[in-house]
């Protein structure tokens, strides 16, 4: 194995430096965990909670470890800038969509995105045209969008400025057309700006599903957190070709992140990049093993249905009669968490090991039995929620953020919102994709479709008022 990929150069550098047993007189105030009140096992990891001092490197202007390891992240994913993100996905996709369009700019966006894109058009003041996806029978969630909408949509809108999608889904879900619907969009130079927040660790190959970096995506931004060994917030950002400027990137990174980065979210994603660039095909194997050990054990369990995503990662749970959130209730009564729930099943994302880590997969199969076992002893749901989208491919919203904002709204009861212009987002999450945006209408499908998630116990996100039954929209005779 190559010694570059091993390196992890902040980690190194953090290391060093504490080695010097060095003294603070600078910021941050807990000098090195010894004014902290946390538990040892947090304080001590303080130690290397430092800031932008000599050899440790400054993010915003890297010249030392923090630029040796962004090159390392970039090399292992092929790309030709990437960047660690402290923020979180969500500065990902702030930067790249300010970094790409400009104020008035119309953009084609796959409509079961995550808020983040969401609030980054409303900040850069875009107009958006919603794609729908495709519904999956499978997996019985919106996936992705297909060629042939795309293609419709670059027809009726020649100017469009970018393409954002999400790749793969929540639940594991990857388009099949992907590789299509990015050399389709190059052909009317529209750059191709991807949410891959569950994609990682893609970059570990077969059996797992290919990244939109290597069909040809400008732009991709990936939650390290969330299915490689970094800590929360901590995530990639990585541009390829000449359609997206790395400089107007970095440009907004620097806004839109924090001027403090933690160093202990950087240092773990100089590890993470480590991690899964040393990641061999025995360690795949004895993943895959594992696995199937696993989903085998969990099939035998009775009324338990077992899915499997196009990511190995990804597992779908349920039991038929039972929506999911149920199911995840009696989970966690076990001590198993689960990644998410909706309406008709629990979501799990499983370890990404190698040949060194164990994992008590035959005492969390025996947790899930149990679980399933106490769930079947209750009553059965009257209605289970398919929360299939509308199926109109091709949308806008009937008013832009800007008349929005200078609109005046009011608190109305959502049994008399039919018919009216939401003012706000309203999503249930997870998985984050929203039921209403600013500016749609609230349809009777979306209004039936918000009763269910609510009757079924699902968290509804946004700025609304459902304890009082009430959404807020927008004023009629206002720009209604």
């Amino acid at each position: 194995m190559d010694y570059m990929t091993q390196r992890r150069p902040l980690v190194e550098a953090l290391k060093n430096f504490q080695q010097q047993r060095p003294v603070s007189f600078h910021v941050p105030g807990h000098k090195h965990g010894e004014l902290s009140g946390l538990p040892n096992e947090i304080r001590s990891a303080l130690q290397y909670d430092q800031t932008e001092l000599s050899g440790l490197d400054d993010l915003h202007y890297p010249e030392g470890a923090i630029r040796e390891a962004q090159q390392l992240l970039a090399e292992a994913y092929e790309a030709d800038k990437s960047f660690f993100l402290v923020n979180g996905s969500t500065s990902g996709n702030l930067a790249m969509i300010h970094a790409v369009c400009k104020e008035g700019d119309r953009v084609l966006v796959q409509r079961n995105s995550h808020k983040s894109i969401f609030h980054a058009l409303e900040l850069a003041k875009l107009q958006p045209v919603y794609l729908a996806p495709e519904w999956g029978e499978a997996s019985l969630s919106a996936e992705s969008v297909s060629l042939k909408t795309l293609k419709d949509a670059i027809q009726l809108y020649p100017e469009a400025k970018a393409l954002i999608l999400t790749y793969p889904n929540y639940y594991g879900m990857a388009g099949v057309e992907i590789e299509e619907m990015i050399k389709y969009s190059h052909q009317f130079d529209i750059p191709v700006l991807v949410d891959e927040a569950h994609g990682a660790h893609l970059l570990a190959g077969p059996p797992f599903p290919r990244s939109a970096l290597s069909y040809g995506a400008d732009a991709v931004v990936q939650s390290a957190h969330k299915t490689l060994p970094a800590m929360t917030m901590g995530s990639f950002l990585h541009i390829k070709g000449s359609r997206v400027n790395a400089d107007r990137v970095s440009k907004y990174l620097r806004m839109f992140q924090s001027s403090s980065p933690s160093y202990l979210i950087m240092a773990s994603l100089d590890d993470a990049r480590a991690f899964i660039q040393t990641y061999s095909g025995p360690d795949k194997q004895y993943f895959q093993e594992k696995r199937k050990l696993f989903i085998g054990s969990l099939r035998t369990i009775s009324d338990l249905e077992v899915v499997e995503a196009d990511d190995p990662l990804k597992i779908m749970l349920r039991v038929e009669g039972y929506n999911g959130f149920r199911l995840q209730e009696k989970l966690e009564e076990m001590n198993v968490y689960a990644e998410m729930a909706d309406s008709l099943q629990v979501v799990m994302v499983s370890p990404l090991l190698k040949q060194s880590h164990t994992y008590p997969f035959a005492e969390i199969g025996s947790r899930i039995r149990e679980a399933v076992q106490q769930l079947r002893k209750e009553q059965r749901d009257k209605k289970l929620l398919i929360t299939r989208q509308e199926p109109i491919a091709i949308s806008e919203p009937e008013i832009s953020y800007e008349a929005i904002d200078l609109a005046d709204s009011e608190w109305i009861s959502y049994t008399k919102a039919m018919g009216r212009h939401s003012a706000a987002m309203v999503t249930p999450y997870p998985p984050g994709v929203p039921l209403a945006l600013p500016g749609e209408i609230w349809t009777q499908a979306k209004l039936e479709q918000l009763m269910d998630h609510l009757a079924a116990g699902a968290v509804i996100q946004g700025e609304h008022k459902l304890a009082e039954k009430q959404l807020l929209v927008i004023q009629h005779g206002g720009n209604e």
